[in-house]
């Protein structure tokens, strides 16, 4: 299944999309799409419903992020050796750790706005995981049955932020609107191998990103089991994995970054696609 939510910010329904690529709506089966509805019993309802029953959402409404009520949205730095080569830095012995905070969460084709006097914020295209049920101490072998679903992620990053204001990644990673997610949740069944998906990343029409999920260092049932051993996983928690090379800031001969004006373009086999126009930080 491919599912999403649609409509304005901060009034989203829930949707499926069929085989035709049309959303339909499931408001009448679930209140939204969040963390009630993505255990292995639920989904498993959800996929029994006859797209055909649901009624069409007409035009081309805004999808929001496809998952709501996530608590954590934790992500995984330096996952594949060519972009930490191109970051200077080393292969990483464990998965590197951060947070995106969950404020920065919004739709897949919304605008992302140039934090105030950004001079280095920056694309990533990253394989996101939706976990599905609590998890906690999980074997690799299992790690995979804890995940409802995976989808498209854009992990916006302010490198100033990130690297030269202290030792913590975190601060250039959760600006407002540093999160876009979607279109949809595809299904783990519908996904199969995770470790096979290609995926891309134009800036202004310019493929700068051109990789695969084959290449991760440390792959999905990794990173699940790794997490789950110092952190509680629920469901509607949202992991962000890494990224090909690519990025800004690996640029030759000279790193180069986002401007107002710049248009992001990006997608991941099987999971869509997502568009996005950056634009100029304004005072509220």
């Amino acid at each position: 299944m491919k599912l999403c939510r649609f409509g304005a910010p901060g009034a989203e329904k829930p949707g499926l999309v069929d085989a035709d690529g049309k959303i339909r709506d499931l408001s009448a089966h679930v209140a939204d799409i969040g963390p009630d509805v993505l255990d292995p019993e639920s989904l498993a309802k959800l996929a029994a419903i006859d797209p055909g029953s649901l009624p069409v959402v007409e035009g081309n409404p805004r999808y929001g992020s496809c998952v709501t009520g996530t608590r954590q949205f934790v992500a995984i730095g330096l996952n594949y050796a060519d972009h930490a080569a191109e970051s200077n830095l080393p292969i990483p012995e464990e998965p590197v750790v951060f947070q995106k905070w969950v404020s920065c969460i919004q739709g897949p084709n919304d605008p992302v706005t140039i934090p105030k006097d950004s001079k280095k914020t920056d694309w990533e295209v990253e394989l996101g995981i939706v976990i599905g049920s609590r998890a906690s101490y999980v074997s690799e072998s299992s790690a995979l049955d804890y995940v409802a679903g995976y989808c498209v992620i854009n992990d916006v990053s302010e490198r100033h932020w990130q690297t030269e204001r202290g030792a913590t990644w975190d601060k250039g990673k959760g600006f407002p609107t540093f999160g876009p997610i979607g279109p949809w949740m595809v299904t783990a069944d519908e996904v199969g191998d995770p470790q096979q998906l290609s995926m891309w990343l134009d800036v202004n029409g310019k493929r700068v990103q051109d990789g695969s999920t084959s290449t991760m260092i440390f792959g999905v049932a990794e990173i699940v089991s790794y997490l789950s051993q110092f952190m509680t996983l629920e469901p509607g928690d949202i992991i962000t994995t890494g990224t090909p090379p690519g990025v800004g800031l690996g640029q030759k001969p000279e790193p180069w970054y986002l401007k107002a004006g710049d248009v992001v373009e990006l997608g991941i086999e099987k999971l869509g696609r997502q568009r996005q126009d950056f634009v100029a930080w304004q005072p509220a």
